[in-house]
């Protein structure tokens, strides 16, 4: 079986140990002579796969009942819009903090349902998203916003909140891209949302966590399928949900916890961030990384060659190599290395083997 060394930014990839499950029993799944995407999804076998993820999430993030969790579809694109369109109105404000791509199509969504104040944006006076805001003195706050958003981990720009700024409000935080990279506090926030397929699954589900104080302020009449109260009322089950991915899911969930959870993750994903750190420090001459220090993502490592030509022949190389999908945003160009939780230090190690024999022979 051949498996290469996967560095996508995502679809991600995930624990071989998952996979190798899923395919033991994509047949026949725990003795029922069905596949799991062929159950009911009203039926006793698929209901425990969901209520074992939804309870594994509590598990893991140590939240208590005063959170619910929704299995929503769409990605997380489409809570750009539905964060707003519950919790915002014409009368009302909330503030954005724009550290990237995805908070400003955030922004987009929201000015469809009120008032939007961007309290962080160093874009808007031309500046670059080379970092996060470092506190709240960074941040320009309106008076009473209903409540800040921010994107806790940027996969174009290479940077990462590795803490939070104060904020006037609850926190609504889209954390795509780092979910369960490590412990955080979960108490500033009001909401958190991510699509899986960065580092807690496939492709398919967005999960929601909303708190019962965000869930209580909701507006009123709006479309089923949309409505915060009504999903999360029913468990994510008003409709079909997205069955196979909520599954993958769950058997990612459970290796999370299995490999030490949250605070095991963190000590996994920085071991690996700082070898490829550590080299691109060491080998700076012809490697430079353009995120200020304090903000460099653990999940996301970008850097640029002295060339766009060196760039091109780099991740040509590197895939000759099976060192895959190194190539940055198309909007930024660069080299872009993806370690999400599931990437294996050994993946890290072979790559900075390939960078110093390239720069060898290149610089």
């Amino acid at each position: 079986m051949k498996r290469v060394k996967n560095f996508s930014a995502g679809p991600a990839t995930l624990p071989l140990s998952v996979l190798e499950e899923a395919q033991a029993e994509f047949l026949d799944y725990a003795g029922t002579g069905m596949s799991i995407i062929e159950h009911s999804h009203r039926g006793k076998a698929y209901d425990a796969v969901h209520q074992e993820a939804i309870a594994l999430f509590h598990e893991l993030l140590g939240i208590g009942d005063e959170y619910k969790v929704a299995f929503f579809g769409g990605g997380a694109s489409t809570q750009f819009a539905l964060s707003a369109m519950n919790l915002l109105t014409k009368d009302k404000t909330a503030d954005y903090l724009v550290t990237g791509s995805w908070s400003k199509k955030a922004v987009a969504e929201a000015k469809h349902f009120g008032q939007v104040h961007s309290a962080f944006d160093p874009s808007a006076d031309g500046g670059s998203f080379n970092r996060v805001p470092a506190s709240a003195a960074d941040c320009t706050f309106s008076d009473k916003p209903v409540y800040v958003h921010l994107t806790t981990n940027n996969t174009i720009a290479g940077t990462q909140y590795h803490s939070f700024p104060e904020c006037p409000a609850p926190i609504i935080a889209d954390m795509s891209s780092d979910f369960l990279w490590a412990p955080f506090d979960p108490k500033p926030f009001g909401m958190l949302y991510a699509g899986a397929q960065k580092n807690v699954g496939p492709a398919g589900v967005t999960v929601v966590i909303i708190r019962d104080d965000l869930l209580e302020i909701c507006n009123e009449g709006l479309p089923s399928m949309f409505d915060y109260k009504l999903q999360t009322s029913k468990q994510s089950l008003y409709n079909t949900p997205p069955v196979f991915p909520i599954y993958i899911l769950g058997k990612t969930l459970k290796w999370v916890k299995a490999n030490g959870g949250l605070a095991g993750m963190k000590a996994r994903n920085e071991e690996k961030g700082k070898i490829l750190y550590d080299a691109l420090e060491e080998m700076k001459d012809f490697y430079r990384c353009p995120v200020e220090a304090g903000s460099r993502s653990m999940m996301n490592v970008v850097f640029r060659l002295p060339s766009e030509d060196l760039e091109k022949q780099f991740i040509a190389e590197g895939a000759e190599a099976e060192l895959m999908s190194l190539k940055g945003h198309r909007s930024v160009g660069g080299v872009r290395v993806s370690i999400y939780n599931a990437a294996e230090k050994a993946w890290v190690e072979s790559l900075v083997d390939f960078m110093k024999d390239f720069a060898g022979k290149n610089g």
